[in-house]
């Protein structure tokens, strides 16, 4: 896993080890970060359920000016650190060690692009799109990008408040980009 392309591209990022942590495929970042080319650049940054950070980091090498990391795991907190800093880029990341859901139901930030990657089977997506719009966590013209498993999460309730903007599917994995309604 590495960064793909920017200010830090072809540095190598290190991730949690086991199987809670399932690092974004390169082919599907980059797919992402070209969906997103336009909205990057001066960005204010979630990433939820950060594990390694990578989504986070690569939206900081692409000109976003502040990424904040949230993840449960010590061992995803120390990755997270390490790469941030390899990267150079410990003076635009917030990172926190807390649980997304009450990080959320805390937060008074409004974010420009959320990173959605929660554990496929924990079914954390809908609890974490309300908490995003019942507080008012994504600014106007903000994005939420969820990754899934499409064997898994085959319909995901995005409510009244938000409409697919995006969607890709890349083997099992899927991206869904909403925006406000």
């Amino acid at each position: 896993m590495r960064v793909i392309s920017g200010s830090a591209r072809g540095l190598k990022l290190v991730s949690p080890d086991g199987i809670e942590t399932r690092p974004t495929l390169d082919r599907v970042k980059e797919a992402v970060f070209s969906m997103l080319s336009p909205y990057i650049n001066g960005a204010l940054i979630l990433d939820l359920f950060a594990g390694s950070g990578a989504l986070g980091i690569e939206a900081l090498s692409r000109g976003a000016d502040k990424s904040y990391f949230i993840d449960s795991s010590q061992e995803a907190i120390s990755c997270i650190n390490s790469n941030i800093t390899a990267a150079k880029f410990t003076k635009s990341s917030v990172v926190m060690k807390t649980d997304a859901i009450g990080f959320l139901k805390n937060c008074s930030q409004q974010f420009d692009i959320v990173f959605l990657d929660p554990p496929y089977a924990d079914g954390l997506y809908e609890n974490t799109i309300n908490l995003i719009a019942e507080n008012k966590l994504l600014s106007n013209e903000g994005l939420i990008v969820i990754e899934q498993d499409f064997g898994a999460e085959k319909h995901i309730n995005i409510g009244q408040m938000f409409e697919v903007f995006k969607e890709k599917k890349y083997g099992r994995v899927g991206i869904t980009v909403l925006k406000w309604r």
